[in-house]
C-alpha cells in the first residue's frame, strides 16, 4: 500500500472503523474520521492525536443521507494527499421485509449502497492522478449467501462486494487498489444494536476488530486480490458457499429463521 497521506473512515467510532483509524494511525497516516456522533468522535480524535502525533479531523455526517454525502464527497474532493479511503459505515437489522420498517430498509440501501460508490467516485480522481492509494469497502461473509430476516443485509454487503470486483478489473494496472474486506462474526457493537440474539454463536466463529483490520492492511500490503477473507474458517467456508447450488445456500441459512 502506498506510503502515508490522508486516510478518510467513515463509521469510524466504534468496531472495524475504529481499528482502522488507530491502525492506520500508528502507520503514520494523518486522519478524517466520519460518523455521527460528535463526541464520540472528538474522544478518538484527541486519543489518536495524544497517542500517535497524527493530524485528525473530525467530521459529523449521516451518510444514509444526501446532506451527508454531498458534504463527505466535498471533504473528499479537496484533500490534496488522500490515500486511504475505508467505506465502513454500516449497520445490520433482524426481522422479515415486511415487518422492518421501510425507512429503515430504505436507510440501508442508501448506506450500504450509494454513499460507498458516491465517495469511491469522489476518491478515485486523486487516486488516480497519483497512481497510488486504496479503497476499502467493507463488505462481508453475508455478501455471498441470501438468507431470510436479512434480505437487505445480505444484498446491500454483495453489491459492496460484487462493486469492489468490478471497480479493481477497471483499477488494474493504475496503482490504485480496492479491497472488498469479508469479514464473519466480528465483535464490535454492530450486533448489540441488532439484539442479543445476534450475538448467540460459538466463540471460535468470532472475530476481533483488531484482527480483521490486520488482515485487510496485510493484504493490501501485499497488494493481494480484491477479496479480503480473515481468518482461516471464514476463508473455508467463502470457498464451500460459492460451490454450493443457490437452492440449499437458502435452506442453511433459513434454518433457525422464524416468520412474523
Amino acid at each position: 500500500m502506498a506510503g502515508p497521506g490522508t486516510a478518510l473512515v467513515t463509521g469510524a467510532t466504534a468496531g472495524i472503523g475504529a481499528a482502522f483509524a488507530r491502525q492506520l494511525g500508528t502507520r503514520g497516516y494523518d486522519l478524517v474520521l466520519v460518523a455521527r456522533d460528535q463526541a464520540r468522535l472528538r474522544a478518538l480524535a484527541a486519543e489518536l492525536r495524544d497517542c500517535q502525533g497524527v493530524q485528525v479531523e473530525v467530521l459529523v455526517a449521516d451518510l444514509s443521507g444526501d446532506e451527508g454525502v454531498e458534504r463527505v464527497v466535498g471533504r473528499i474532493e479537496a484533500l490534496p494527499q488522500l490515500a486511504v479511503l475505508v467505506n465502513n459505515a454500516g449497520f445490520g437489522t433482524a426481522g422479515a421485509l415486511a415487518t422492518v420498517p421501510a425507512e429503515v430498509q430504505e436507510r440501508m440501501v442508501r448506506l450500504h449502497v450509494l454513499a460507498p460508490m458516491r465517495l469511491t467516485r469522489a476518491a478515485l480522481p486523486g487516486l488516480l492522478a497519483r497512481q497510488a492509494g486504496a479503497v476499502v469497502n467493507v463488505s462481508s461473509v453475508a455478501s455471498f449467501v441470501y438468507a431470510a430476516g436479512s434480505v437487505n443485509y445480505c444484498a446491500t454487503k454483495a453489491y459492496l462486494t460484487t462493486f469492489s470486483e468490478g471497480l479493481g478489473a477497471e483499477l488494474a494496472g493504475t496503482g490504485v487498489q480496492v479491497q472488498a474486506l469479508c469479514p464473519g462474526f466480528t465483535r464490535t457493537e454492530f450486533h448489540q444494536r441488532i439484539g442479543p440474539a445476534a450475538g448467540d454463536h460459538p466463540a471460535w466463529m468470532w472475530l476481533t476488530a483488531d484482527a480483521v483490520v490486520r488482515a485487510s492492511l496485510a493484504q493490501l500490503d501485499r497488494r493481494g486480490p480484491v477479496i479480503c477473507v480473515p481468518g482461516l474458517h471464514y476463508k473455508l467456508l467463502a470457498t464451500v458457499v460459492r460451490l454450493l447450488p443457490r437452492r440449499l445456500i437458502g435452506v442453511l441459512t433459513g434454518r433457525g429463521y422464524r416468520r412474523m
